[in-house]
């Protein structure tokens, strides 16, 4: 993958997701970015068809810097918890079906935990970062952070899977910790981290 600069200004944030807004304009807003999100501009949602988290970062940055012309980017992640070889992976915002509920997603979690009898409840969630220029030049990202899952969920801050999940070295979960604690640590950050070294 070669590398360029991503010049400050305009920046097309594709996802609908309201809590990763939120996080990637607190991540890039500070470096001169003006971040917009697909919600502001109306932008469809593409079916996520692909296998992987990079593969679906991807298509959707395609299909917002399509769709405006403006570089975009775009953020793929999810939760892979390691007694379930993985799961719930790329389909952890669709685990419970729709509507998107994360509860009864942290709920099914739990229950299939519970129904292997699982004693590890070791985790991680994983992010992949995908920037798409309007030449069609495209770099992916990927961070992680790992951790362990508790039952019952705690807290209200964060979004997702929050409430269940523990990182190493915290006893409070991601729901529980001030936003800005878990920016400074979390998978997104991780992923955020590696972009800012390579393209700024």
């Amino acid at each position: 993958m070669t590398l360029r600069t991503l010049t400050p200004g305009r920046l097309v944030a594709a996802t609908h997701n309201k809590g990763k807004v939120s996080e990637l304009k607190d991540l890039f807003e500070p470096l001169g970015f003006t971040v917009v999100s697909a919600i502001e501009l109306d932008l469809d949602e593409p079916d996520e068809t692909e296998t992987t988290f990079a593969g679906n970062a991807l298509l959707k940055a395609r299909a917002a810097m399509q769709a405006t012309g403006a570089p975009a980017l775009s953020d793929d992640s999810g939760l892979s918890v390691t007694a379930l070889g993985g799961a719930p992976g790329i389909y952890s915002a669709r685990w419970a079906g729709e509507p998107r509920d994360f509860y009864r997603a942290m709920e099914k979690v739990e229950q299939e935990l519970n129904d292997i009898g699982a004693t590890d409840r070791s985790a991680k969630f994983v992010c992949a970062l995908a920037v798409v220029w309007p030449d069609g030049h495209e770099a992916v990202f990927e961070g992680e952070v790992h951790g362990h899952l508790v039952w019952p969920p705690r807290g209200e801050r964060g979004f997702g899977y929050d409430p269940m999940f523990v990182a190493d070295g915290e006893t409070i979960t991601f729901g529980e910790m001030d936003p800005a604690r878990k920016h400074a640590m979390s998978h997104r950050a991780n992923a955020v981290a590696r972009l800012k070294a390579a393209l700024l």
